[in-house]
């Protein structure tokens, strides 16, 4: 029995050691995919940040603007734009966003989802939420006319009327052991002061004109704006998920290891127990012998 005992431990050692090595190799893939994630990351969050600036600050400072995409209405139906990732093993990432969205949902009937990412799709599709698209095999490395794609669809959808607000949700990157799900409204648009800020406009904002007139160059500015927040959540969001999986895939290597180390010490113990009963065996014959 004893024996036996050990041969199932060492089985299970080398079982374990041939999934430390999967988690160590894919730790290392997540690391210099991050790498290269947040390079992307550092370029592209001043764009949008920008353009985002621009556009609240012609809302802010002009009166009386009219514009299609900036007036509210009845809701009747809000549409998400929820961001996961094509693939798992990323911890708690594709859960935390799609708990973000949910949590903000209100009836099912009332909600229209354009799932990016494979792990969203499957959520609401087996949950029959009504899907106005679906992008996937784009999470990991998304690229801006992918980002214009999505956003000529929630434009569509809102100038027909098919939805009336549209909420976009993502992951925010933080830093590699931190990562924030955000829900951002996108349409209608709001000029948002920061939190406990009072919006103030310039004495050069209030007396600044476009022409031919604000409405003609919100028409130029905002498609633009839609397409550089949405460009500017996925790449926060394949940054957040290759976070999340580098320390997922280290967190495993790391239990992978403490799991060994107690696998060995019970081998060990289960040898030794073998040993000094063989021992016990060899002195008990010899004694009957005498």
């Amino acid at each position: 029995m004893a024996g036996l005992g050990m041969r199932d431990i060492k089985r299970r050692i080398k079982s374990v050691n041939s999934t430390k090595q999967i988690t160590k190799a894919m730790e290392l893939v997540s690391s210099a995919k991050l790498r290269k994630a947040r390079e992307r990351l550092e370029k592209t969050r001043p764009y949008f940040t920008t353009i985002g600036r621009t556009v609240e600050e012609i809302i802010s400072s002009t009166k009386g603007i009219q514009h299609e995409f900036l007036k509210p209405r009845d809701v009747k139906k809000t549409g998400y734009i929820v961001i996961t990732a094509d693939r798992g093993l990323c911890g708690g990432y594709n859960t935390n966003v799609i708990k973000a969205a949910v949590n903000h949902m209100e009836e099912k009937e009332r909600v229209s989802v354009i799932a990016i990412g494979q792990k969203g799709r499957d959520f609401f599709r087996k949950r029959q939420y009504d899907l106005d698209g679906e992008f996937t095999h784009i999470s990991e490395d998304p690229s801006f006319t992918e980002a214009q794609s999505v956003g000529k669809l929630s434009i569509e959808l809102y100038k027909q009327q098919l939805v009336d607000e549209v909420y976009l949700v993502y992951t925010e990157f933080v830093s590699t052991i931190n990562q924030k799900p955000r829900l951002v409204k996108l349409l209608p648009i709001e000029a948002t002061a920061e939190e406990g800020e009072t919006k103030t406009v310039s004495e050069d904002e209030e007396f600044m004109s476009y022409e031919p007139s604000p409405e003609a160059v919100l028409n130029f500015l905002i498609p633009k704006y839609i397409d550089s927040m949405i460009y500017g959540a996925l790449i926060e969001s394949s940054t957040s998920e290759q976070g999340a999986r580098r320390v997922a895939m280290e967190s495993a290597t790391d239990n992978a290891t403490e799991m060994i180390d107690k696998l060995q010490l019970k081998y060990n113990r289960a040898r030794q127990a073998a040993i000094t009963q063989e021992i016990a065996e060899i002195v008990g014959g010899a004694e009957a012998l005498k």
